[in-house]
């Protein structure tokens, strides 16, 4: 089966699950880390290599403040959950996406510690195993990791402002012409440069919208949109939808493919 190179998610209705079981909202939010912990292990396995996870948009800070405070918690206690597949198993690394600006400064710590350690070369060890081999690793391919992104206090418009900031002050800075600026000088401008496009993206919790979610980059993705709410998002559902894309005519402008 084809498989996406980069799946991004767009976790939504945590909020309606809950009030449909008579819990609170955060009871919802706890719910959907459960589920988004179940589907990072589902793609580890079947090795898709990008995923992306919509998890605080800028947009948000509009909820209410017990909401807000109780989501950064939630965050936290992931990260902390998940310490061991990013630094001990060497299986993620962990890229954040969005201004972490008037974030909790315990959460960005977190953050950046856990971004720059999991994205440094794993230790190597001179100690051999029984077949001969060397321990630990000196190189990997991609393939061989999870490059998990958290776009978290991000918005796909800010996301633009802030790359055109940064273009713009090359031109004025570094002598670059405004001219000669290409699409790929744009995308290497974003937060998401290290990422591919995303070749398919989900939305859960009934909604037909992206909400601002990687404007620029999901021009040719794949959109697929379950009336499923995030905390009842499990594998079985990825599966089918990974199923659905793999059937999928990608043409990317181009006309229908006919037979001779």
């Amino acid at each position: 089966m084809s498989l996406p190179r980069h799946l991004a998610l767009i976790m939504d209705g945590n909020g309606r699950w809950a009030k449909a079981r008579g819990k609170s909202r955060l009871e919802g939010h706890k719910a959907g880390a459960r589920a988004a912990e179940a589907i990072l292990d589902c793609v580890l396995k079947k090795g898709i290599p990008y995923l992306t996870l919509f998890v605080f948009s800028s947009e948000n800070w509009r909820r209410s403040e017990e909401e807000v405070q109780g989501l950064m918690r939630l965050l936290e206690q992931y990260l902390v959950r998940n310490r061991k597949k990013f630094l001990d198993d060497r299986r993620v690394r962990l890229s954040v996406f969005g201004d972490r600006t008037g974030l909790p400064s315990s959460l960005v710590r977190q953050l950046d510690d856990l971004e720059r350690k999991s994205q440094s070369p794993a230790p190597t060890s001179d100690h051999k195993s029984s077949n001969g081999e060397r321990n630990g690793t000196t190189s990997q391919d991609d393939k061989d990791f999870l490059h998990l992104g958290l776009a978290l206090n991000y918005g796909g418009r800010d996301d633009i402002v802030r790359a055109t900031r940064r273009l713009v002050a090359r031109c004025l800075e570094g002598g670059e012409r405004a001219e000669d600026l290409t699409e790929q000088h744009v995308a290497a401008a974003l937060d998401t440069a290290s990422f591919p496009d995303p070749d398919l993206l989900i939305r859960t919790g009934g909604e037909q919208r992206i909400s601002n979610f990687l404007l620029w980059q999901s021009a040719y993705s794949e959109l697929m949109f379950t009336d499923c709410p995030w905390p009842d998002f499990n594998t079985e559902r990825l599966e089918n939808m990974l199923e659905a894309f793999a059937h999928r005519e990608r043409r990317f402008g181009a006309s229908e493919s006919r037979s001779a």
